[in-house]
């Protein structure tokens, strides 16, 4: 007698980047549970000249919720927040704009779950940094060049916490 596998297989399409968080918000669907939220204008193009892209994400997982929990009082401060992420299960959503000059315009909007938080960086200085484990190239990958912010990306000021620090304090 043979035995099948009913293990289910999935094709992942992640996108990694650095943006800038904001619109951190708890959002209360009519059907289903609470989560979190957030927008994140993710940087693109030539350094000297970039874009925006912006994503609308819902936070999934533990440790990104915690990460981006210790967020909220920054970004409320409109402090600039940077970040290094991994996003994943990407998808349009179409909508109309009510207000403003392109009202009753269709747009889209980019949608997705953040899944993995590389690094942090408050107003440039580094306060977070993700363990890096031998098998996940994202947080070197999404440094910022030393020309985006010369005197973050070199070291991590005295009164920032250390960047091995796990992500157990408050905001920051």
């Amino acid at each position: 007698m043979t035995t099948s596998s009913t293990e289910k297989s999935y094709f992942d399409l992640h996108v990694t980047g650095l943006g800038y968080v904001n619109r951190i918000r708890e959002v209360t669907p009519r059907k289903g549970d609470a989560f979190l939220a957030c927008d994140i204008a993710a940087l693109n193009g030539p350094s000297d000249k970039p874009e925006y892209r912006y994503f609308d994400v819902r936070v999934s997982g533990a440790d990104a919720q915690h990460l981006i929990r210790r967020c909220e009082e920054a970004v409320k401060a409109e402090r600039k927040v940077l970040i290094g992420f991994r996003l994943g299960d990407l998808w349009p959503d179409l909508f109309t704009y009510t207000k403003g000059k392109k009202q009753g315009e269709a747009g889209v909007s980019l949608k997705g779950r953040l899944l993995f938080v590389s690094w942090i960086k408050v107003d440039g200085k580094l306060v977070y940094k993700a363990e890096s484990k031998a098998t996940d190239d994202t947080a070197r990958e999404n440094l910022p060049s030393s020309h985006e912010e010369p005197a973050a990306a070199e070291s991590p000021t005295s009164e920032s916490a250390p960047a091995d620090t796990p992500a157990l304090a408050e905001s920051f």
